[in-house]
């Protein structure tokens, strides 16, 4: 009887649990949270985290922090750079789970999967340029980690544009295809084109404002792109700082390349550079082309400034 009391007393005074943000996520479970545990359950019955676990103690977990973009933002320059330190340990290849419905059906123990092994005191990192400019990923990731920290890095929207149409012609010349002409896809009856992909990937305030829905400001750690080329170890140094490790990396660990013109890394006596894919040529544009996309980004870049409270320095 003592008990029977003891436990209605306790079930009237326990606390209602407060939700957090977002408030869209509050009155239920969401049934994307819902497949992601049926789907987690079902993979761990399997006993696949037996080979998530190494006999030296590392084991491959979630990652803590993402590299959402932005596409040709230099995402992989960022992730080379912060892999110099030995707290960090990240994932190879982009793994595009959250923007991918394929990848996204696999369930958790799938994207743990693709992490590397690490230690308890790593920080596991993986960066897929594409989750940025996704309109379903801020969701999703939310939805497995609240708490995750996020790096977004970028550059001049201009020069991002040109450097979307560089990667995808080369890609195009390397299958020995034909590919139109920049020209051909800024222009569309004499005015500048705002359909091509290329300039929506830039139009920095419309994806952030997707991603503060669900993320504060203070969990976003905006990295300068254009910064990071010109002179990599101050805009690293911040990063650090943002991800709460240690000062590890040093600017001994950067070296100017004059034969590539971009800075590689210097790492246990080691040096190693970006692919040569990195640092192209972009196509020569005539100017009043290139005037009419500063013009068009003008009033875009203004509202991202606005609603970070912080400026670039880009055209």
């Amino acid at each position: 009887m003592a008990a029977f009391l003891l436990g209605a007393v306790l079930l009237i005074v326990q606390p209602q649990v407060v939700p957090s943000r977002p408030a869209i996520n509050s009155k239920a479970e969401t049934s994307s949270q819902s497949v992601q545990r049926e789907l987690l359950k079902k993979t761990s019955q399997k006993n696949d985290f037996k080979e998530n676990i190494h006999s030296n103690g590392s084991c491959r977990q979630l990652p803590q922090t993402i590299i959402i973009g932005v596409r040709k933002g230099g995402t992989r320059a960022l992730l080379e750079m912060l892999s110099l330190h030995p707290d960090i340990a990240a994932a190879e290849s982009e793994v595009h789970f959250f923007d991918w419905e394929d990848h996204y059906r696999n369930g958790l123990q799938w994207y743990i999967n693709q992490m590397p092994f690490s230690y308890p005191h790593q920080i596991t990192v993986e960066k897929t340029p594409a989750y940025f400019t996704s309109p379903k990923v801020p969701e999703r990731v939310y939805n497995m980690n609240q708490s995750m920290r996020l790096l977004l890095i970028l550059r001049d929207p201009s020069e991002r544009v040109l450097s979307d149409y560089t990667q995808v012609f080369y890609n195009h010349m390397q299958k020995h295809k034909l590919y139109p002409s920049i020209e051909q896809f800024l222009i569309k009856d004499g005015e500048l084109n705002v359909d091509y992909k290329a300039i929506n990937r830039s139009l920095y305030y419309i994806h952030m404002q997707n991603w503060l829905k669900y993320f504060p400001l203070d969990r976003i750690h905006i990295v300068d792109g254009d910064k990071l080329i010109k002179d990599p170890f101050p805009e690293i140094e911040k990063v650090e700082r943002f991800l709460k490790l240690s000062p590890q990396i040093n600017a001994s660990n950067f070296y100017f390349n004059k034969t590539k013109g971009f800075y590689c890394l210097r790492d246990s006596g080691r040096e190693r550079c970006l692919h040569e894919s990195k640092g192209r040529a972009h196509p020569q544009v005539d100017t009043r082309l290139l005037e009419k996309l500063h013009e068009y980004f003008h009033e875009p870049n203004k509202k991202f400034f606005e609603l970070v409270g912080r400026t670039f320095d880009w055209h």
